[in-house]
């Protein structure tokens, strides 16, 4: 005899109730319908270590279509246990794959950081501003402070943050960089924080950000004055919560990384002309540090030159040119608009051009000097034979301090003016800057 079984509060969608509920509608005899829970109810209790029996008893006495609820009730509770089962171990292996993929890019990174430390090359200079850099690195390198790098364009400010970097507690972790610069302003939050596959249209992988990938280690945010205002408060809060969620994803993560922003704008102006968060401004701003022109480090360029002239011959495979007291007279008259990254350029072209011959250096100042007019030569500075003769002393005495007092030899003053040394030495006798013992 059939009975009616109520199947309102069983959903469609579960494929073991419904296959209850068929094999209910049938069975036409009441024995067969408990032969048939009972098997169903064994099989299924057999993967949570029970038996249905402890649960449910069916007996002659029992009303088969509240046993067949209750067991209804256990399937979907298992089925639900199951499910969330099979969910945090999806989630576990999901993680575990994105710790190996983060692994596997921190490698690349550092691979990277390996090969433009290397491109970059040292600090190279002995001028006071140098120094002055040299010491607040030394200082700051070791703690986990936010630094703001600020200089001109070309003058090192990624060679100082790899510095600072490099000495830091996070040094065996990767400095991953970031060109704020280069970032469409529509695709910056997924620059920094990744996003799920199919946030967004092109979106169709799961993808992670610069700030998971420096996990652990420095992200370097390089002109950091374009950062879209919009965005600003969202850096804001991974910097001082540290945490974020990726694009189009709910789940909150959490990430350890130090920040060392560069900008070669007045971030105060930006400020208050309203195109830069002050809270921001203050978070990155925890030790600046200021990078001097290379026209306010004269001192620097002698050394500079060599070090990039023998890395160009090196990489260019051309044979090694000779820096003349001329070549370094000249390159110390310019003002480098472009600073060290403009040097650097001007002596591979040089030694790309010299063919093995001498270095010519192609400066903006080369222009051919415009032809005096008649207004140019009546006011011209005119000087006393004096003042000429106390021009040319001041001279030969700022070369001697320049060069140690040497007035022989490549790195002597006579070298560094391009004269011989005996006419050096008999002009400074002339003048009474030398005795007859030749001090």
């Amino acid at each position: 005899m059939a009975t009616n079984i109520p199947t309102s509060n069983i959903p469609t969608s579960n494929i073991a109730a419904s296959n209850i509920a068929a094999s209910t509608t049938r069975a036409s005899d009441e024995t067969e319908l408990r032969s048939l829970i009972e098997q169903i109810a064994d099989q299924l209790c057999l993967t949570v270590g029970g038996r249905f029996d402890l649960l449910v008893r069916i007996d002659g006495e029992d009303d088969t279509a509240e046993k067949l609820q209750m067991l209804t009730n256990f399937v979907l509770a298992t089925a639900r246990r199951s499910i969330e089962e099979v969910r945090r171990v999806k989630d576990a292996l999901h993680e575990e794959l994105e710790e190996r993929r983060r692994a596997e890019q921190q490698i690349v990174y550092l691979q990277e950081e390996v090969e433009s430390a290397k491109a970059l090359g040292p600090m190279v200079g002995k001028s006071q501003a140098l120094r002055k850099v040299r010491e607040q690195i030394a200082v700051v390198a070791p703690t986990d402070a936010g630094v703001l790098i600020v200089g001109e364009s070309g003058t090192g400010k990624e060679l100082v943050a790899r510095a600072i970097h490099a000495g830091s507690r996070r040094g065996d972790k990767p400095m991953v960089s970031v060109n704020c610069a280069s970032i469409p302003p529509e695709l910056f939050e997924s620059e920094f924080f990744g996003h799920r596959r199919g946030a967004f249209t092109g979106a169709g992988q799961d993808r992670m950000g610069r700030f998971e990938l420096a996990d652990g280690g420095t992200l370097f945010l390089d002109e950091v004055s374009e950062i879209p205002p919009a965005l600003q408060s969202k850096l804001l809060r991974a910097l001082q919560e540290g945490e974020f969620e990726r694009v189009g994803e709910n789940r909150t993560r959490r990430i350890d990384v130090r920040i060392i922003a560069a900008t070669n704008r007045d971030l105060g102006h930006e400020m208050e002309a309203g195109r830069f968060r002050p809270d921001l401004y203050y978070r990155l701003n925890v030790f600046p540090i200021e990078l001097a022109p290379l026209r306010h480090r004269k001192d620097d360029i002698a050394l500079l030159a060599a070090l990039f002239l023998q890395r160009a011959s090196v990489r260019l495979n051309a044979p090694r040119a000779r820096l003349t007291p001329d070549n370094l007279r000249k390159l110390e008259r310019y003002d480098w608009p472009g600073n060290v990254r403009e040097l650097q350029n001007i002596i591979e072209r040089a030694v790309i051009t010299a063919r093995g011959g001498a270095l010519h250096f192609a400066l903006n100042s080369d222009a051919p000097p415009e032809p005096l007019t008649e207004s140019s030569e009546g006011s011209a500075e005119v000087f006393t034979e004096e003042e000429m003769l106390r021009h040319v002393r001041d001279n030969m005495m700022a070369a001697l301090a320049r060069c140690g007092g040497r007035v022989y030899g490549p790195d002597g003053a006579a070298a560094l003016l391009g004269i011989k040394p005996t006419t050096l030495a008999a002009r400074l006798k002339a003048a009474g800057l030398r005795d007859a013992k030749g001090s």
